[in-house]
């Protein structure tokens, strides 16, 4: 697999390694994935469920090479990384500040293993009882003919490298949207059109799909109550759950006071729609997808690969009912255009700056990003 950020990759291994540099890559399965996560680093796949396992490697890799283990032959006898330790050093990192313990117990492991099912080696080790760990340093060396080529540094080169250009287009992004407030009005309109297209980051495409979508509904109003002659009228308001792709549960949106569900995704995979709909007991769910296609057509798909899949129709038909409705970039654009008209256009963007700032850690009274990567190197450790 070749994309934007291979070029990088692959110019750190040249610096590293010289002419063996290409093979390196070619060999080391664990270049190979970090190659895999690291696709998104300009548009594509959310990101966080990305620097989850980046991160899990990397504390490792770096408690490693901290421990100067990358120069002597007793990794063998290491106790281990305190979970404590690295459980930490994970929250300090960018974007990093609610990631959970998953990747390091369990999801980095089976990952890998998904991609490179020949492999002998695991990433990471731990003893559960003791709650220590360790990178399996079959991993982090690369024989190339005669030689062997510890990757220890390298691998933590490769992920501050793909963080410094995740921070870089973030930040770019926010500063567009900050200049945007001095635009006119068909220019800001032009500007929130433009960004959730297809080809968007889904991080932004989410941010900006609830900026609409919370405005377009929060002027429209249900009356309920518990008894027939005490009925009162609520605007509907719509919340964000947490941070993008937080493993929350599959749930990104929620309707107040209806309690209706939104899920946004990029795919049209059954198996994500499903999932999503098994997590909250076939309980109805609002899909908002990243795609150009009708919502028909999107469900189609979704349909044609579920019966492929199940023989029992009945079982179809359960889950294609819970799939309350598909907001396609069209249709969000046509509930943009409706906001608008009745007079959003300021809230919406003032949303997705705010959203933005949230997801991104950008602190307005320093009006920087409260993210810096961090030296490696012992001598500042």
């Amino acid at each position: 697999m070749e994309h934007e950020f291979t070029k990088t990759i692959k110019k750190i291994l040249q610096e590293r390694f010289g002419a063996s540099g290409e093979q390196v890559f070619a060999v080391s399965e664990l270049i190979q994935y970090l190659n895999i996560k690291t696709k998104s680093v300009n548009k594509g796949s959310k990101s966080r469920g990305s620097f989850a396992n980046l991160y899990a490697i990397y504390v490792l890799a770096e408690d490693y090479f901290l421990r100067g283990f990358h120069q002597s032959e007793k990794y063998s006898d290491y106790e281990g990384a305190v979970y404590t330790n690295i459980f930490k050093r994970q929250r300090e990192l960018p974007f990093g500040q609610k990631l959970q313990n998953h990747a390091l117990n369990h999801r980095l492991n089976e990952e890998f293993k998904r991609y490179f099912p020949t492999c002998d080696f695991i990433p990471i080790m731990r003893n559960s009882k003791t709650n220590r760990y360790w990178f399996n340093e079959n991993l982090l060396k690369v024989k190339i003919q005669e030689n062997v080529h510890n990757i220890a540094e390298t691998v933590i080169l490769i992920v501050d490298a793909y963080v410094e250009a995740k921070r870089d287009s973030f930040e770019k992004f926010l500063q567009l949207c900050k200049e945007a407030q001095a635009l006119t009005e068909g220019q800001v309109i032009e500007f929130i059109k433009e960004i959730v297209a297809p080809t968007v980051d889904a991080r932004i495409f989410e941010i900006v799909s609830y900026s609409i979508l919370k405005y377009y509904y929060s002027d429209q109003s249900i009356y309920w109550g518990y008894e027939v002659d005490q009925l009162q009228q609520e605007n509907l308001q719509l919340f964000k759950t947490g941070r993008t792709n937080a493993n929350d549960g599959g749930i990104d949106f929620v309707m107040k006071p209806l309690g209706r569900f939104f899920q946004v995704t990029e795919t049209v995979d059954m198996s994500k729609y499903f999932l999503d709909i098994d997590k909250l007991e076939k309980y109805p769910i609002t899909f908002v997808v990243k795609s150009s296609d009708s919502p028909n057509e999107i469900k189609r798909k979704i349909e044609a690969q579920a019966r492929k899949q199940y023989s029992i129709n009945a079982i179809v038909s359960r889950y294609m009912e819970c799939i309350e409705e598909i907001i396609n970039v069209g249709i969000l654009i046509e509930r943009f255009e409706e906001a608008v008209a009745k007079g959003y256009l300021n809230n919406m963007l003032n949303e997705i700056i705010k959203q933005s700032k949230l997801e991104f850690n950008y602190d307005d009274e320093e009006e920087s990003l409260e993210i810096e990567l961090l030296d490696t190197s012992i001598e500042d450790e």
